[in-house]
């Protein structure tokens, strides 16, 4: 696992407007950074990201069915009651996801760990999918990399193919997309999904989030009152479970993507349920629920809100005090504690991997890098290839 320095395609913003990928730059701060990029070896990616990758996604599903079973783990969750049974039925009706990505730390070496799974609402996809494969093609056509470089990236052809197994299960052609407004790069996102979803043949609408309106028969509706039958939400599902819409849910007669389950997996209440049913696995850290820590832990802690994103009120205890802290709105519901372990340092740049799955297959990563100690929204995208 190598960082290796690389100057920039001269025409790359120009290009990057040309394709749709205007929040490359956001606040004046660089976010897409193709100065330099990560090299890996075939055996790191099959070996260390691949394999595990597919392998937590599994155990994550097995912890996903025992939660679901007990009121008492419903409960250390920290989901709303009215959904308890909601969740279930869209577990045992086993409703389609899509895709997910697991944060991962990874030394170059050794069994890679998870620090959380992101299930839910994950973004970051159209510069994995699309954009840093446009990046090889295009230093490989000008002679920068080596013809023989290849990337681990399968994600656009499996996007497509699932959206068509998803039309197929539902029974469906069209569907709605929909995210907050005033996000670009949450746009972004959903855009390249729709672009993936009509490549598979599926017709689709947007909507934003808050146009979102709810008709007399109970069904979801977009600005021009057509019902919302199937719809791809970038929006957490724990935000949607506290919104005053919240109890129209479950008679909107909805097929949601992602479906109701998956509100469980992005809880970081799954990484202590993880630790508890498969102690010492290499490719896991120590987790515990915060009424459960141990008075014995020694070293350092990290300290996460159960529902938390980007990075966000995430806190590094060591001796019982915090050392490290990260702002943010969250952390009501409670927390959990897992033990650290240090993100791998090229110059003064603390790497993380995020390994992408559509449905169940691992489908390629990405590389994050920042400065600072907690990946955070801001942290920089870096390209990666195979040689």
């Amino acid at each position: 696992m190598l960082r290796l320095p690389i100057t920039p395609r001269a025409n790359w913003q120009q290009k990057a407007a040309e394709f749709g990928f205007y929040f490359h730059t956001m606040y004046g701060e660089p976010y897409w950074d193709e100065s330099a990029y990560y090299q890996f070896t075939l055996r790191q990616i099959e070996d260390d990201l691949e394999g595990p990758t597919e392998l937590l996604h599994q155990m994550c599903l097995e912890a996903l069915d025992v939660v679901i079973r007990d009121e008492r783990w419903l409960a250390k969750f920290a989901v709303p009651e009215p959904f308890w049974q909601q969740i279930a039925d869209s577990w045992q009706r086993r409703d389609p996801s899509l895709y997910s990505r697991l944060d991962l730390v990874y030394q170059g070496q050794g069994p890679a760990k998870l620090l959380e799974n992101n299930a839910d609402t994950p973004t970051s996809l159209y510069e994995s999918g699309f954009w840093q494969w446009l990046w090889l093609e295009d230093q490989v056509n000008q002679g920068q990399i080596s013809k023989g470089a290849d990337q681990f990236n399968s994600l656009q052809e499996k996007l497509v193919k699932r959206f068509a197994d998803i039309a197929a299960h539902y029974q469906i052609k069209h569907m709605h997309f929909a995210c907050c407004e005033d996000t670009v790069e949450d746009r972004g996102t959903v855009q390249y999904l729709q672009d993936c979803a009509r490549e598979a043949g599926v017709l689709n609408d947007f909507v934003f989030i808050e146009q979102i309106g709810l008709s007399e028969s109970g069904h979801f509706t977009d600005l021009n009152d057509h019902s919302i039958e199937t719809l791809f939400k970038l929006y957490p599902w724990e935000f949607m479970q506290r919104e005053a819409f919240a109890d129209a849910i479950p008679g909107a007669g909805v097929n949601w993507l992602e479906p109701l389950w998956k509100s469980l997996l992005s809880n970081k209440a799954i990484l202590p349920m993880l630790w508890r049913l498969y102690p010492d696995h290499p490719n896991l850290l120590p987790a515990w629920f915060e009424d459960e820590l141990p008075n014995s832990i020694a070293g350092k802690l990290v300290k996460k809100p159960l529902y938390s994103r980007e990075g966000a009120n995430i806190s590094v205890y060591q001796g019982g005090q915090p050392i490290v802290q990260s702002d943010g709105p969250y952390g009501e519901e409670g927390f959990i504690y897992q033990a650290w372990n240090a993100l791998p340092r090229f110059a003064d740049n603390h790497t993380l991997i995020g390994s992408w799955l559509v449905n169940d297959q691992a489908a390629g990563i990405s590389v994050r890098e920042d400065k600072h100690i907690i990946t955070q929204d801001m942290s920089r995208y870096l390209p990666h290839i195979i040689l």
